[in-house]
């Protein structure tokens, strides 16, 4: 790791002080009646590994871009490091935080180390050139996400789960105090999700990176995290540990879906095992015979 991004992971945070903190939010979308969010508090600490969880709508995503500094609250507070998120510069706020996306749309046919050194932006001069030290941070960001080889393939060659490696790498050519994920694996099969999570998961325990990711997998996200938030109507219903979190109970009145909990005998994590409705059993027609199609 670097000396800069080391010193931007330390930032101003004080010891035991969260690295990113909302502090009893308040925010409603413009012509919507009732409020997203009427009071959450959620602190996440320096070299936490959160999953943010709960069903459609529950406001996930607006939760990530108020963390981001991409929405404001029209109350409370957003703290980045010891400050509010809005009161550093884009560019400040760059160095410090990183957002991975679902999938972005390539428009452009940029090879995967072009678009990797994209996230240098942040820490570049006024010519905005990259140089041989920018470089080396996106080459070890490649080498990160076992992209090392595909520097020079253009981005339309990659495979879903290549992209999504490679955005992954670009967010950590930032050289971010904590990375944002916003559902990043939703569109990969099994294979590539797990690749990645297991990724995610060496950066934070090996290197210290901060990471909060959202997840409608709540298997993935109970293996991958170390801490999970149950939100539901904009309400944090549960945070904690995974296996405290993702109780039957609380997965019924959260997600209203029966479910088994079982233990992962090697991880020790929680795995949820749903349960067919009582009285809503599907039931498939018989296939006609000869007489019904006279």
């Amino acid at each position: 790791m670097t000396d800069q991004a080391t010193a931007g992971r330390a930032g101003d945070t004080a010891p035991g002080a969260p690295i990113l903190e909302a502090r009893n939010l308040h925010f409603r979308y413009p012509g919507a009646g009732a409020p997203m969010f009427d009071g959450l508090s959620l602190a996440i600490g320096a070299r936490d590994f959160l999953g943010l969880i709960g069903p459609n709508g529950s406001g996930k995503t607006s939760l990530l871009r108020l963390l981001s500094g991409t929405l404001r609250p029209s109350a409370g507070e957003v703290r980045l490091q010891g400050r509010s998120v809005h009161s550093f510069t884009l560019r400040e706020r760059a160095r410090r935080l990183a957002v991975v996306p679902q999938e972005s749309r390539i428009l452009f046919n940029f090879s995967v180390m072009e678009m990797v050194l994209m996230g240098r932006a942040p820490h570049l001069g006024l010519l905005g050139l990259e140089g041989p030290r920018d470089r080396a941070i996106a080459r070890r960001a490649l080498e990160k996400m076992d992209l090392g080889d595909s520097g020079e393939t253009p981005l339309r060659e990659l495979s879903s789960g290549e992209r999504q490696r490679a955005l992954v790498a670009r967010a950590l050519a930032q050289e971010p105090a904590i990375l944002l994920l916003d559902e990043a694996t939703a569109f990969l099969d099994l294979k590539h999700r797990l690749q990645i999570g297991e990724i995610l998961s060496r950066l934070n325990r090996e290197q210290g990176l901060t990471i909060m990711a959202i997840s409608h997998d709540l298997n993935m996200a109970a293996r991958y995290s170390s801490r999970l938030a149950l939100l539901k109507q904009g309400r944090l219903v549960a945070d904690g540990p995974p296996a405290e979190v993702l109780t039957p109970d609380q997965v019924r009145a959260v997600y209203e879906t029966e479910v088994r909990v079982e233990i992962d005998p090697a991880s020790g994590a929680p795995y949820v095992i749903p349960r067919s409705p009582v009285g809503d059993r599907v039931t498939f027609p018989s296939a006609p015979t000869p007489e019904d199609m006279r």
